[in-house]
Order: structure tokens, then sequence, then C-alpha cells
């Protein structure tokens, strides 16, 4: 087996995706091979011979990799690179004939992603265009991430006159400043019942902290099924297992010195958590099938709404990776305890849903704004959010009411005091149908945290759910 054989899978799934490659050169033996050579290897490949050609395949083939020549009959190859969209990112690895090295030169300058000397080894040729694919595909996925994950945070949910919140505020602020680029900051730990805002938070921990301009990786650790956790998080060697058709970089690898975010850590599974404490405290990582330690710089921050102190005192969290996650904690107060700023919220999202939808001013009626102050919201910031927005959007005259909020005492306490429901009279089916919903409600529609308070498995949540008819 050839080196490039064996190494066809590098570091991204670009060969398995026929990835799409051009080659530019008025050499019609060498280019035919170097095209032959390519399909061979499973890559998709289109030969031209001149700019012109180049030109139009451009925009006819998409190519995802170009291989060109400098000199070329109808111009130089300079003058093409020049031309290739700097939006597109599509990486050239430019061929120079032997003397021709101050072009070489030049074209990195137009941002080439590598150069190869004539006569081209064909077999280093291979080597480098899997790598220069494979280096683009992280950095694309990295850079859409970044600015995803960017967009996303909204400082607004943060917002709040109370004690509280000017105390988390400050937290905030705090922390961020011990991220600098180069060292080892401590993990952070944002503890916080659901929808209270601990996604948001770390991401303005990410915003505010020297390594803002650095990748930010977003691991739901309780969207991930426990088969796939381990290859997600350290990342796996071609080979390592069944279908490890080649080599996968890692979330905490692909954060680069960024930021990991490790939302509900305490869905890890046991037998992963002594690899995860050996990367927090050695600062290296093992891809999966491979004895080679890597360094990663990243800035790890966890978040639960579970009861760590619970979960070491039953077993489900390893005591010493607690003790490892626990050094820097901002723990978030939920709505019902600041009356106040579920106003302020409400307002807030008032008026970005009137800014969204491109409507008039929405205001609230008195009887609303008692609603909002009195009632226990069990679902956070995020129920919040969502029943202003649905309000909004249904009052016809620009007032919510207190009935558009739909938020009345006796759902309200519904929810609070399961006792007061006749179960007498209820058949089993109405009894599991309540009891889901209710669930549901107290989890502002997270099925995995439902399924948590039930004390089932998210599959049979989503089973229950299909029985009786409940959307979620």
């Amino acid at each position: 087996m050839s080196l490039a054989d064996d190494i066809s899978g590098l570091g991204s799934d670009v060969a398995a995706k026929m990835a799409r490659v051009m080659v530019v050169d008025d050499e019609a033996l060498f280019g035919k091979a170097v095209a032959r050579r390519l399909e061979r290897s499973g890559y998709e490949c289109r030969h031209v011979v001149t700019l012109a050609e180049a030109r139009k395949a451009l925009t006819e083939f998409d190519p995802e990799l170009i291989l060109l020549d400098m000199r070329l009959p109808d111009g130089s190859g300079l003058d093409f690179l020049r031309e290739v969209p700097a939006e597109r990112k599509i990486p050239v690895i430019v061929m120079t004939a032997y003397g021709e090295l101050e072009d070489a030169v030049t074209a990195m300058k137009y941002a080439a992603a590598d150069y190869l000397k004539k006569p081209v080894d064909l077999e280093e040729l291979l080597l480098n265009v899997a790598k220069v694919l494979a280096a683009n595909a992280v950095s694309q996925r990295l850079a859409y991430s970044q600015t995803r994950e960017s967009n996303r945070a909204d400082p607004s949910t943060l917002l709040g006159n109370s004690a509280a919140m000017a105390q988390v505020r400050a937290q905030v602020e705090q922390i961020a400043r011990l991220a600098a680029v180069g060292n080892a900051p401590p993990t952070a730990l944002i503890t916080g019942e659901t929808g209270s805002g601990k996604d948001v938070t770390a991401r303005l921990l990410h915003q505010l902290s020297p390594r803002a301009d650095r990748p930010f990786v977003h691991v739901d650790c309780a969207a991930l099924p426990k088969d796939l956790i381990e290859a997600e998080l350290f990342g796996h060697v071609k080979g390592a297992f069944t279908h490890a058709v080649s080599e996968r970089t890692g979330l905490i690898e692909a954060a680069e010195d960024g930021v990991v975010f490790l939302d509900e850590i305490g869905e890890i599974p046991l037998e992963l958590q002594a690899k995860l404490l050996a990367v927090l405290e050695r600062r290296t990582l093992r891809r999966i099938g491979s004895s080679q330690e890597r360094l990663t710089e990243a800035w790890f921050i966890a978040a639960t709404n579970r009861d760590v102190k619970a979960m070491v005192e039953a077993g489900a969290l390893r005591s010493d990776l607690y003790y490892r996650l626990n050094v820097l904690t901002i723990s978030l107060p939920p709505l019902r305890e600041r009356e106040d700023d579920a106003l302020e919220l409400a307002r807030i999202f008032t008026a970005d849903v009137a800014r969204r939808y491109g409507l008039n001013h929405v205001s609230f009626d008195a009887d609303a704004e008692h609603a909002i102050r009195t009632y226990q919201w069990p679902g956070n910031v995020r129920e919040l959010s969502h029943v202003i927005e649905r309000a909004a959007l249904l009052s016809a005259d620009g007032v919510i009411t207190s009935a558009a909020l739909a938020l009345t005492p006796q759902h309200d306490a519904a929810r609070s005091s399961p006792g007061q429901v006749d179960f007498d009279n209820m058949t089993l089916e109405e009894v599991e149908k309540l009891m889901l919903g209710r669930a549901l409600d107290a989890a502002a529609g997270n099925v995995s945290e439902a399924a948590r308070q039930l004390g089932i498995t998210r599959m049979a949540m989503r089973y229950r759910m299909q029985k009786h008819d409940i959307q979620g």
C-alpha cells in the first residue's frame, strides 16, 4: 500500500465525499497522469490546459481545490490566483518549474495554500492534497461555528437590576479576564435551572475574554449518543474501530486555543469522566486508537442544571472531576426569585419580537405585568422568551393582556400543586399523559430534561409522547 493510499482519509472526510480537484496545467501527459492518480484515490477531477478553461470550470465544476501551474499558454497562473474569489475559500496548490521559485513566493503572498516543485512526485502530491483539504475543511468548520455561536449570544438574557444578577455580571467579567491566551485558565462551572441562561453565560465569557477571536465549540453532552461521545470529544485515527474509515479531529482538539463549552456535563458517562479529567489536569489528549499525545490550550467551561454534589454522592459524577470543575463557579438564580427582572426581560423580548417581525410598538397592560411578576416561571428565561413571542404575535392591537400570556393562576397552581389533581378518578393512561405534560412544562419543552425528571430515557420519553400525541 502506498503512502498516499494510507493517508487518503487524512484529517477530514474530504476524500469520502469525493472532493472536486481541478488541475490547471498545459502539459497534457502530466495533467492527465495527475488526474488519473487523484481519481484512483477517490477524488473527482477535471483537467484544463488554459486560463480561459479554468475560469469556465471555476463556475461549472465548482472545485474544492485547485492544482495550478504558473506558466500557461494564455497567461500566468498568478493572474488566475488573483481572480479566485476570496469568499469562496478554495485552496490552491501552486506547481512551479525549476527556476520559478520567485513565482511560488509571490503565489504564497496571494494566499496559495502550498507549492510543489516540478517534476512533481505523485505520492508527494497526493499527500499535500489530503493535508490541504483537511486543513481547509477544519478551518471552514471552525469559522462557521465561531460566527454562528457569537451571533447567537444574547447579552440581554443576563440583564436585570436585581442584586443577584449584578453579582453574576461581575463574576462573568472577572472570570473572563483570567482566560488569557497562552496559559491554562481554570475551568469555569455554570450551574442553574433549565432555561436560566447557562449557554448564554458561557458565550459571554468567551466574548469578554482575550480569546474572543478564537473558536467557540459547543458540546451538548445530553444530545450526543453515549457510544459516540468519546469519538466526538477526542477524535480517532483511521481503523480505530469498525466505521473509522478516516482520521477525525475531536471537538476538544478542534477548539485549538479557544473555548470548549461542555453543556450538561453531568450527562457524560462515568467511564469517560476519568479520560476527561486527565485532559483537564495534564492538558493533553489522545485520539482513539492513537499512542500520540496532543497538547490542548483550550479553555474549558462546563454547565449543568443538576445538583452536582448530589451526583457525586450518588456515584454518577466522579468526585475528583467535580473538584477539578468546581474551581470558578457561576450560579444563575431562577427567574422566580427576581420578579422585577422578569418584567424587564419581558419588555426587552417584546421589543426584539417587534423588530424582527416588523410590528408596531407592543406593550403590556397592568394585569399582564402583574402576571409576569408573580408567575413562577419553571422554564426560566427560555420559557419567558417563548411566552412573550407568542403573546406579541397574537396581540392584534399591540397591547399584551394577561389572557394573551395564558398564565392563569389555575395553570400555575396545577404545575406547583400536583396533589390537587383527583387521581382517583383518572385512568392510568390519563395520569401518564398528565405527568408527561407537567414534566415538559417544567422543562420548558426540553425533552431530555423532562425525561430526566421522570427517571426514564429520552427514547422512552419520545415513545410515550407519540403514544399520547404530545408535540415537542
